[in-house]
């Protein structure tokens, strides 16, 4: 292993990317890989035609697989073969930090999520569905594919893209549309609206932190060189302001979560609330360690980690969605604080670990299909 790639600690989040043709998701699917934040990708496709490889400088290829320029690599593969490239993909010497998986030509995408929540591949966490859909042809789309409601049901996250074409009152009925398909399926996806599938990759996965040194002296890659040509030629606002599609909310307590508040909130989480990530401390419930919360749509999971000496016992979280009341989701969560916290040494009584079952109910543990 480079010595400048620690021991992978995280999980590699995978999304599934899907959408009936003309949606435009293969035109999102190379904004990602251009506007990356950093992060190495693999891409999972059913053939190479996807990926626009000519424009990404291939490095390479060897069977089923090409690397892309920028640490990003790309597997053809077909359904029976998905388990096989994902262990090939999360393996040390890939060093990549997210999976998206095209969907078209593979599986049905609730299909692969299942695969995907199935797996017993230990380095790969559920990064969520991502649906893409033609706003200016909804409605011909749905007649064409009635299994677009379906889609639509089990969505994490709907992107209603080419909005330029549409206008205001068309983009609230397509919503409203959505947002009824879902219900009917007791789903409740976040809805972003775009032009050229253009979103911020944050909405999916977080800017890539690498070691100093190892940015220091990597080549400059297409990215790099695109954004340097973006800002000599004036900067693009459009780019710059895709982060006004969605709101995030960012909080901090310095006094312990109560469990059970907590798992009411995220069991009641509100329609447009698309991720939740960052660490909890349950104080009385678990003084060894926080927790590391990680949800997406309607999945959740928890995972314990060790307290490093001396450090803050602080909850921490940033909450991201479309549509969503950050005032209002901020002071649920302070509800969610424990009144009255014990001293630190405290020991854990038997009302505290009853009063954590319902978060472990979400920590994976060896065997677990998926919680």
């Amino acid at each position: 292993m480079n010595p400048s790639s620690p021991p992978r600690k995280q999980q590699i989040p995978v999304v599934v990317l899907a959408g009936f043709l003309g949606s435009g998701k293969t035109t999102l699917l190379n904004h990602l890989l251009r506007n990356r934040s950093g992060n190495r990708i693999g891409v999972i496709v059913n053939d190479f035609g996807a990926i626009e490889i000519d424009a990404m400088t291939v490095s390479g290829q060897v069977g089923s697989t090409v690397s892309l320029g920028n640490g990003c690599l790309c597997c053809a593969v077909d359904a029976s073969e998905l388990d096989t490239f994902l262990e090939t993909l999360t393996g040390p010497a890939a060093r990549l930090d997210v999976i998206v998986i095209e969907a078209s030509g593979l599986a049905e995408p609730q299909e692969l999520v299942r695969m995907l929540l199935a797996s017993e591949n230990p380095h790969i966490v559920y990064g969520g569905l991502v649906e893409v859909v033609d706003a200016a042809e909804f409605d011909a789309t749905r007649a064409r594919h009635p299994e677009l409601d379906r889609h639509l049901a089990v969505a994490d996250l709907v992107v209603l893209n080419k909005t330029d074409r549409i206008g205001s009152e068309e983009q609230a009925r397509l919503r409203d549309a959505v947002a009824a398909a879902g219900a009917r399926a007791g789903g409740a996806a976040a809805v972003v609206c775009a032009t050229y599938g253009r979103i911020d990759p944050e909405l999916l996965f977080d800017p890539a932190l690498r070691p100093d040194g190892e940015e220091k002296t990597r080549q400059l890659s297409f990215e790099d060189l695109l954004l340097a040509e973006r800002e000599e030629a004036g900067g693009d606002g459009h780019d710059r302001h895709l982060h006004t599609a969605y709101d995030s909310v960012s909080f901090t307590a310095d006094a312990a979560m109560n469990p059970r508040r907590l798992m009411d909130f995220l069991d009641s989480r509100p329609r447009g609330l698309y991720r939740i990530k960052g660490f909890v401390d349950f104080g009385g419930g678990d003084r060894a360690n926080k927790y590391a919360l990680h949800a997406v749509g309607r999945f959740l999971r928890f995972e314990p980690r060790p307290w490093k000496r001396g450090e803050p016992r602080t909850t921490q979280l940033v909450l991201i969605g479309s549509g969503i009341d950050p005032e209002a989701l901020g002071k649920e969560l302070a509800d969610c604080r424990e009144s009255g916290e014990a001293a630190p040494e405290t020991t854990q009584d038997a009302a505290h670990e009853r009063s954590m079952w319902g978060v472990l109910r979400y920590v994976r543990q060896p065997g677990d299909d998926d919680a």
